[in-house]
């Protein structure tokens, strides 16, 4: 595997995780599991929302509103996915 490709798919890996730490650390603050006055926590969920909402802005745009239930999340994990398995598959491969 070419060195650029492992980087850009380690990339992918990485902001998957962002996503999904975004995810669970707003479900904490919603439900009073964590302390929304803890000023580090605050600081790591608003640096999360910065990295992830303008995918997910994106993506609300085009869904149906589920009745409070937000799926853009789900959706983006999914597409990050589809397009390493696609960068992956079409990457060209030195002979």
């Amino acid at each position: 595997m070419n060195s650029l490709l492992l980087f850009l798919v380690r990339l992918l890996d990485f902001y998957t995780l962002i996503v999904f730490f975004y995810v669970v650390v707003s479900w904490l603050f919603h439900f009073n599991i964590l302390n929304s006055q803890n000023v580090f926590l605050w600081r790591v969920f608003e640096s999360f929302k910065k990295l992830t909402d303008p995918p997910l802005n994106y993506i609300r745009r085009y869904l149906p509103n589920f009745g409070g239930i937000d799926i853009s999340p789900v959706l983006l994990i999914l597409l990050i996915y589809l397009f390493k398995d696609l960068l992956i598959e079409y990457w060209p491969r030195g002979q």
